[in-house]
């Protein structure tokens, strides 16, 4: 497979040197290619770690923009997910007949192993972890990563025997798929999000489809029944399609009954999976679980240990996570909500009253879903941020809020507002970008400011 890749000796430029363009970037030099790594960004941003890791690797770095000339003189171009494909000096390459790869591409290239892959515009992470432990539970070796945590590169790179991959894809890595062809595909949902990067909406569903395109007959694609675009969409080409809601319909293979999810799967049959020891909140992560529990069972996991699964998975960080308590007041860290759709879903579960924060950088969405979730819900909002003053446009004469300027005074704020049973929730609905490195960044920013004021306030 490397050998048809002919890169000993090629000129590769990789685009973007985040995690995935690093892990691309080393291996890529590894095998004898000549590598320029090319980041927007200036090399004083990168850490210490980053520039010795790249240096010590032979891989000449360009930063502080990218050079049209570079790039037209690459043999091939290996792009990471955050980098738009139709910049100009990728398309001005690209027009010129070099390949133009994706990080994401590049790995499944290079891989024969069955996957999973997860996508959606919310629930990913959630989803991938989750099916990462209950293929776990089966006594299976199994890598969990691509755009959640550890780039499929680092697999490639540790040379590591898996039984299994599951395979967290973003639309961006969709973008640039040709030899993606997992066993079983899901789609989570889907919800107008990056349209500050897409033409339209349907320019993003289209590109949230491409999951299924490769896929050989007889896989699995897992479809969410009640999300309204994806309830029509047939994959065809042979794929078998199996639809989750959370009632239970004829037509659908999993569906919520009490507190238990109900599956309905050839060969299993019929199965009773219990929601006693399920901790996650919020009727969208009892959606995200009908949706690992398909894609478990499509993967050849018993039933026993899909439910093995399902008791043992604790959460992600920054995904409605708890923080902390402060005088009957709960706060909870969902910095994930980087879009309106998984703000609402954040909002929605919830039956207390609840102090929203919210705020970043705009993605171009329309935050009247946010509003409407919020009326009933919220009884006070703090908005910060680039998107601070479009937030507080639509939420005008509907919710109170207030308006701050950095992190520390939103949450003294919330807390303020708070009264004894009430909720905190950070659910910004907006990217992390204008303030933060990215939504980690943030989560941690907030749970360390929310830790010292509750120390603060304890020994006043």
């Amino acid at each position: 497979m490397e050998e048809r890749l002919n890169i000993q000796g090629k000129r590769v430029v990789v685009v973007g040197l985040g995690r995935s363009g690093l892990a691309a970037a080393l291996w890529l030099a590894g095998r004898g290619a000549l590598v320029t790594a090319s980041d927007v960004r200036a090399e004083s941003e990168f850490s210490p770690d980053v520039i010795e890791k790249s240096r010590g690797a032979g891989i000449a770095l360009e930063t502080g923009g990218h050079g049209r000339t570079t790039f037209e003189a690459a043999h091939m171009l290996v792009v990471s997910p955050g980098v738009p494909p139709d910049i100009e000096p990728i398309r001005s390459a690209a027009e010129r007949g070099i390949p133009v790869l994706g990080e994401l591409e590049l790995a499944c290239r290079l891989l024969d192993i069955p996957m999973v892959g997860v996508t959606g515009t919310n629930g990913k992470s959630t989803v991938t972890a989750l099916l990462g432990e209950m293929i776990g539970q089966q006594g299976l070796r199994v890598f969990v990563g691509g755009n959640l945590g550890t780039p499929l590169m680092e697999l490639v790179s540790r040379r590591e025997e898996v039984d299994w991959g599951v395979i967290e894809v973003s639309s961006f890595q969709l973008d640039t798929m040709e030899s993606f062809k997992p066993v079983v595909s899901v789609i989570l949902n889907v919800s107008p999000d990056h349209l500050d990067r897409y033409e339209d909406y349907e320019a993003y569903v289209q590109s949230k489809l491409r999951i299924f395109r490769f896929q050989k007959p007889g896989g699995f694609v897992i479809l969410n029944d009640d999300d309204e675009r994806l309830r029509d969409e047939d994959p065809g080409k042979g794929l078998r399609v199996l639809r989750y809601g959370l009632k239970e319909r004829s037509d659908r293979s999993a569906w919520i009954s009490g507190d238990s999810v109900i599956s309905r799967f050839p060969g299993p049959g019929t199965s009773r999976f219990s929601l006693e020891r399920f901790v996650l909140p919020g009727l969208h992560n009892r959606e995200n679980l009908m949706a690992a529990v398909l894609a478990a069972l499509g993967a050849g996991v018993s039933p026993e240990a899909v439910q093995r699964g399902v008791d043992g998975f604790k959460g992600l960080s920054h995904r409605m996570e708890f923080v902390a308590s402060y005088r009957g007041v709960d706060v909870y860290n969902d910095s994930k909500a980087t879009n309106v759709d998984a703000a609402v879903r954040a909002v929605e579960s919830f039956d207390r009253p609840i102090i929203l924060i919210a705020g970043g950088r705009h993605k171009g969405a329309d935050y009247g879903p946010l509003v409407r979730a919020s009326l009933g819900r919220v009884k006070d909002a703090v908005f910060l941020g680039e998107a601070r003053d479009l937030l507080a446009k639509d939420f005008e004469g509907e919710v109170a809020y207030r308006i701050v300027d950095t992190l520390d005074q939103a949450v003294s704020e919330a807390l303020d507002l708070a009264l004894p049973g009430d909720v905190v929730l950070l659910a910004p609905a907006c990217s992390s970008f204008d303030m933060f490195q990215d939504y980690v960044h943030r989560g941690r920013a907030f749970a360390e400011s929310v830790r010292r004021f509750v120390n603060g306030g304890e020994s006043a």
